[in-house]
């Protein structure tokens, strides 16, 4: 199931697009040697007793990342990223690979090339390495590549399992359709639909890279200035430090300044406000079981609940379509105006959303989908690539796909980056359907026509909760044909 951020729907979506289904709940097949790493089909916590986090990690750093993050050389054919200088440890400014963005897509990215044997260097703009925002739903095919990095284990060890994706209508609380994120669900796709926080998706790849030899890491590097030298990418940053590489890869978001090699367009607002937070489990729920993943849907309004933090905290993202800023209201987005919004909703919904009036506001953009994710020897992942509203729960599930798809194109060297096109090919055609699918999907949740809502309701009611044809095509696995005859060569090198 998902929530909200936007891509333009320029092209027709896929007929489910109408149909209200969010396609966020879903699973990954997997061969059957890989069959332990679905988790529970019936329990909503999974706690390895012996998780890849208590077994011992050379270079395994704890703690906050301070400015630099230093690895000892290993003996490879990759050098120490550092350098003495009387007595002084600097960081060395040419690299292999820079990836300008240490969020989730970023540090999955840096651990996949890490792993196919090339150097990575990350800069990250913040003092230290987290997320913004609190819940996150992860796909099957998301599970299936954090299982590809190596750190289901500790994936799991916080993750809730919910066994069902319900909708309910928002205005009378009547349940619409349910899916099935059991057993039959991890029996279809071969992996689980699980929920967690985001910094319970983070901390594990921020480890695995601070352990990995050929990931170094710095913070506080704000990028000002990219140039495209030929055979190399120069970076400058603010505070006027410069760092050559190979290859630029840009994870640095929404308002990417590597992307503005490829596009200088503009986000794009979707209209919509998302309210979002995560509370203790007990401080009140519009759902009657808080194990469910509950979407609320109405008229220009949705909320979203489901648990995380292994089912002690209960996240919720309220999200309204803002009307006071087409009024020209200076306050629009506001608090007031979240309840005002829900003020026509049932009692459960409108007093949950009353009580976290006091989350954080994101306004939801999203951005024209590219015809190219690639300038010469720069590239972009998640959404410097492809910034899409979250009705599909698939912003950082593609991310982490497109990591592991950057990774194997490139195939462990950077000299030559022809594979690059490859990348093109294989990612721009499915996050782009990702894109614009997900306003429509969204919009079918926020209808206000009394026809179109009562369509969209008398199908959910008519769905099996077994029923996954319209979301297989998010879940199945996207990689395989590039992934499966290199997949247990690089699982070897790990």
């Amino acid at each position: 199931m998902a929530s909200s951020s936007s891509a333009s729907a320029s092209n027709t979506p896929s007929s489910c697009c109408t149909t209200g289904i969010p396609p966020a709940w879903g699973c990954y097949p997997t061969s059957s040697t890989r069959s332990s790493r679905r988790g529970p089909t019936s329990g909503r916590i999974s706690r390895d007793p012996a998780p890849r986090s208590s077994r011992a990690s050379p270079g395994r750093r704890s703690g906050p990342s301070s400015h630099h993050v230093l690895h000892p050389d290993d003996g490879s054919r990759h050098p120490s990223p550092f350098v003495q200088v009387e007595g002084v440890v600097v960081s060395r400014t040419d690299h292999e690979i820079i990836v300008v963005g240490g969020g989730i897509g970023g540090l999955g990215t840096a651990l996949a090339l890490a792993q196919s044997g090339i150097a990575v260097h990350i800069l990250e703009r913040a003092p230290q390495f987290s997320e913004v925002g609190a819940g996150l739903q992860v796909g099957a095919n998301a599970v299936r590549a954090l299982d590809r990095l190596g750190v289901l284990d500790e994936i799991y060890a916080t993750a809730v399992f919910p066994e069902r994706g319900v909708i309910s209508d928002a205005l009378t609380g009547q349940v619409l359709t349910t899916l099935d994120l059991g057993p039959s669900f991890t029996e279809r796709f071969g992996y689980p639909y699980i929920v967690l926080h985001r910094n319970d998706v983070l901390t594990p790849l921020l480890e695995a890279c601070r352990a990995h030899p050929h990931v170094t890491l710095e913070n506080n590097r704000t990028i000002s200035e990219i140039t495209d030298e030929g055979d190399r990418m120069r970076i400058r940053c603010e505070d006027g430090h410069e760092l050559t590489a190979k290859l630029v890869v840009g994870a640095d978001g929404l308002n990417s300044k590597v992307r503005r090699l490829i596009s200088t367009d503009e986000p794009v607002f979707s209209g919509y406000i998302a309210f979002r937070g995560a509370t203790p489990i007990d401080k009140g729920t519009a759902d009657a079981d808080a194990s469910d993943v509950h979407l609320w849907i109405g008229p220009n309004v949705h909320l979203m609940q489901y648990p995380v933090r292994s089912g002690t905290m209960y996240n919720q993202v309220a999200v309204f379509r803002t009307v006071w800023k087409d009024e020209g209201r200076p306050d629009w987005g506001t608090s007031e105006e979240l309840i005002e919004r829900f003020s026509a909703t049932c009692e459960p919904v409108r007093s949950t959303v009353a009580a976290h009036a006091d989350a954080t506001a994101y306004p939801n953009f999203d951005k024209e989908p590219l015809r190219t994710f690639v300038a010469g020897r720069a590239v972009l992942i998640g959404d410097a690539a492809h910034p899409m509203l979250q009705y599909l729960g698939q912003g950082a599930c593609q991310a982490l796909e497109d990591g592991l798809a950057l990774a194997a194109v490139l195939d462990g060297q950077v000299d030559d980056v022809s594979g690059l096109a490859r990348y093109d090919a294989l990612r721009v055609p499915r996050t782009t359907r990702c894109q614009r699918a997900a306003r429509p999907w969204g919009e079918s949740w926020h209808a206000t026509d009394p026809i179109l809502r009562a369509y969209r309701d008398r199908y959910l009611r008519l769905r099996r909760p077994d029923d996954y044809n319209e979301v297989a095509w998010l879940y199945d696995d996207a990689l395989d044909d590039l992934l499966g005859p290199a997949r247990r060569e690089l699982e070897t090198r790990r």
